[in-house]
């Protein structure tokens, strides 16, 4: 049996792994709330918690925002098991939002926050780990498989 959308699963896979083994890094080697500048004002690596979604958007709204997780996870399990075989952009768009959703879910319910670390002191940036990342590249995947699907105007029938 040949599986299909497999790079949506490898994509979700490593992305999953990824987070998790960065956060467990972070969550043993580092105190909450300490810092070690790697570029000193420019990037850090700051270990702190959050009980909301992206930027602290609806902090202390965990129990929805675990539920949200789930939810938004078992519909992209469902889309490449049930749906139709996706492009290439589509396969690694889901697959990447697929891990971060996890690699997040998983700490909501384990934990009741998410562990954060990537400290972007340059622009003032809200502190975020490895599943936002991934997330964020999903997103840009699926723009990319979205604008590959765009009629052109010869495309049109008049």
């Amino acid at each position: 049996m040949r599986l299909k959308n497999r790079l949506f699963w490898i994509a979700a896979f490593i992305a999953f792994f990824l987070d998790q083994v960065t956060k467990y890094w972070i969550v043993q080697t580092f105190s909450l709330g300490q810092t070690l500048p790697l570029l000193p004002g420019i990037f850090h690596f700051t270990y702190v918690t959050n009980t909301g979604a992206a930027f602290s958007l609806l902090s202390g709204k965990v129990e929805w925002l675990r539920w949200l997780s789930l939810g938004v996870s078992l519909v992209l399990i469902a889309l490449a098991l049930f749906g139709p075989t996706l492009n290439l952009w589509d396969q690694l768009g889901y697959g990447l939002i697929l891990g971060g959703a996890m690699g997040n879910g998983i700490d909501r319910f384990v934990l009741g926050y998410v562990v954060d670390f990537l400290d972007f002191r340059l622009i003032n940036f809200a502190v975020f780990n490895v599943a936002d990342s991934f997330i964020s590249i999903g997103i840009v995947c699926l723009l990319i498989a979205s604008l590959q699907k765009t009629p052109t105007s010869t495309d049109r029938p008049y």
